[in-house]
């Protein structure tokens, strides 16, 4: 997988904030996996299947052998919608809220920002890849990093 973290090219702008998560015990490997330029999804080693949002057990077979695993970061946009309104101050619109299906496993979806384009051209099926911006939260405390996954269309060569 080509991951570029933290990359803002053509047309992105990072934003000047965003809220950021507080991983819980389940989820941190998912919000600190960019570090290594990694999207890491639960996996259930009963059963083989993919699963998110993360948790303890798998929720097909119920298994407790679960545990992050590397994807390829390829996925599909499944529904979006293009924001146009301000709710965060330093987070200006129009941008994409989107859910996109992982190529490992379409049943596993994340809520996402599509990026990198204009928000016009984006449509349900558009192929789109991770990458990783690195947020330290309000507080400052380093322990506290996120790498938060975005998605962008993949470029064809």
């Amino acid at each position: 997988m080509t991951v570029e973290i933290g990359s803002t090219e053509d047309r992105y702008q990072r934003p000047q904030l965003r809220l950021a998560p507080s991983p819980t015990a389940e989820s941190h490997a998912f919000w600190t996996g960019g570090r290594n330029g990694e999207l890491l999804i639960t996996c259930c080693h009963g059963c083989g299947h993919f699963f998110h949002p993360p948790g303890p057990a798998c929720w097909r077979c119920r298994s407790t052998d679960v545990a992050p695993e590397p994807v390829s970061g390829r996925a599909v946009v499944a529904a979006y919608t293009v924001n146009r309104q301000s709710w965060i101050p330093g987070f200006e619109p129009p941008y994409v809220v989107a859910m996109v299906e992982l190529a490992e496993e379409p049943d596993v979806r994340l809520i996402t920002n599509v990026v990198d384009f204009a928000p016009a051209e984006i449509s349900v099926g558009m192929a789109v890849e991770v990458f990783f911006e690195d947020w330290t939260p309000l507080s400052g405390e380093e322990d506290s990093r996120v790498w938060l996954p975005l998605f962008r269309p993949v470029k064809t060569t």
